[in-house]
């Protein structure tokens, strides 16, 4: 389907970021391994984090959707896969890479598998991590890819793995730790990227009663030979039960930079609950970044207020802490004055698509002059109207339609953005932004 613009009225106004795609994923899926009965409230029901529930429910927990709450009741950590048929993620890198780990601590083998893109995500760095623990998966198709075939038993100890692929392998591994036999000892070795989302999801694991230890090193004997340096990142999870919980999922910063960045764009003033101002979302971010572009920002305890003239200029940018804003920042980019830089984001070639090179040919096709480098790319401001592709990248459909604002765009596959943000048009068309749908 195409999504294009329907109507723009007055921009501006109040509306809820929605619940938070990551804490919602680590919510149910904590609240699956813990002892007792959970309730969550402020869940995102997305393609993405359904998968999540529907793999917990896959492995033993009972979850129901009630009219206030998603209750869990928990396994207390005693996995058992029922079926012998993979189970479909559909396209949720996020749950492939969080219960790879999670489902060695199943009684039976489990099989994750997905549609032909999440087929694509590399996974070999966590399997041989794992390994190290004692977890035996194999690659049903030989290429380190899924479906993935995971075997009982997870023995725990000691293992490195690099920080620079994807900070879900290390929150894979985090989460599963305090099931395991022995506990697990995690060297983080660099470049440590996406920090902030490891420090989302040790905090989601204390609120569900885990703690884990957290030490600094300069140099550690786990240091591979290669690096004259090593920065390590220690984290030691002693086995504990996770302990069932109320909990709320707090608004997301990634859905919400669509929300702040249409107001930037074309001027205006808007207030988006639900963004917390002690938030652990490294995507948080946006909010120093649009303020740099020229934005006004006022920071409140659960909410945030934009005004906007609309003139945005260029900034540089290291987004190697949030690579999800990468494509929402190109855009606002290419809606700037000047030439843009953004660097950190190599890790972004692993996501729904190469995200650096769909972003810049995409920007091609509406006459942007981009300069694409391994780990992001240069835009200089400027677009013309068009049409585009999302390549099935949620975040490339949404952050594109805000083209619409001034210039005429439509987007195929359009309708992809029900993996994060199911309410997009409505949220946006609460701010005078009317998006559509046809064939």
């Amino acid at each position: 389907m195409i999504l294009k613009v329907k109507n723009i009225s007055q921009i501006g106004g109040v509306v809820k970021a929605p619940p938070s795609k990551s804490y919602s994923h680590r919510a149910v899926i904590l609240a699956s391994l813990a002892e007792g009965t959970s309730k969550l409230y402020d869940m995102l029901y997305s393609e993405d984090t359904l998968a999540s529930i529907r793999v917990c429910k896959a492995l033993g927990a009972q979850i129901t959707q009630t009219d206030d709450c998603l209750e869990v009741v928990g396994t207390g950590g005693k996995l058992h896969n029922s079926s012998t048929e993979p189970i479909d993620l559909a396209n949720s890198g996020t749950t492939l890479r969080l219960m790879t780990s999670v489902s060695a601590l199943s009684d039976n083998e489990v099989i994750l598998t997905g549609d032909d893109s999440l087929k694509t995500r590399p996974m070999g760095l966590l399997m041989d991590t794992l390994y190290s623990l004692g977890v035996q998966t194999e690659s049903l198709n030989d290429n380190d890819k899924a479906p993935i075939l995971i075997k009982p038993g997870y023995i725990g100890g000691e293992a490195n793995i690099y920080g620079n692929v994807s900070s879900q392998f290390i929150s894979s591994i985090l989460i599963s730790s305090p099931l395991s036999e022995n506990g697990v000892s995690l060297y983080v070795l660099p470049e440590f990227k996406s920090r902030p989302y490891v420090n989302m999801t040790l905090d989601i694991m204390r609120k569900f009663g885990v703690k884990a230890l957290r030490a600094y090193y300069l140099k550690h004997a786990n240091c591979d030979k290669e690096f004259q340096s090593c920065k390590i990142d220690e984290f030691i999870v002693k086995k504990q039960p996770y302990l069932a919980c109320d909990y709320t999922v707090e608004g997301d910063y990634s859905s919400a930079s669509y929300l702040l960045a249409l107001v930037a764009i074309n001027g205006g003033k808007a207030k988006i609950m639900n963004l917390f101002r002690n938030s652990k979302q490294g995507d948080k971010v946006i909010l120093d970044i649009l303020q740099e572009m020229g934005v006004k920002i006022i920071r409140a305890d659960n909410h945030v207020i934009i005004g906007s003239d609309g003139n945005l200029k260029a900034i540089d940018v290291d987004l190697s802490n949030a690579p999800d804003l990468l494509i929402t920042v190109a855009v606002l980019a290419a809606m700037a004055e000047g030439t843009t830089n953004i660097t950190g984001v190599a890790h972004a070639r692993v996501k729904e698509t190469d995200r650096i090179d769909t972003t810049c040919r995409e920007l091609e096709k509406l006459g942007c002059k981009v300069v694409e480098r391994e780990d992001g790319m240069s835009i200089t401001g400027g677009v013309t109207s068009g049409v585009v592709d999302s390549h099935g990248d949620h975040r490339l459909a949404m952050a594109f339609s805000l083209i619409g604002l001034k210039h005429d765009i439509e987007i195929t596959n359009g309708e992809v953005f029900d993996v994060s943000f199911p309410n997009f048009i409505e949220s946006m068309a609460e701010l005078g932004f009317e998006l559509e749908l046809v064939e």
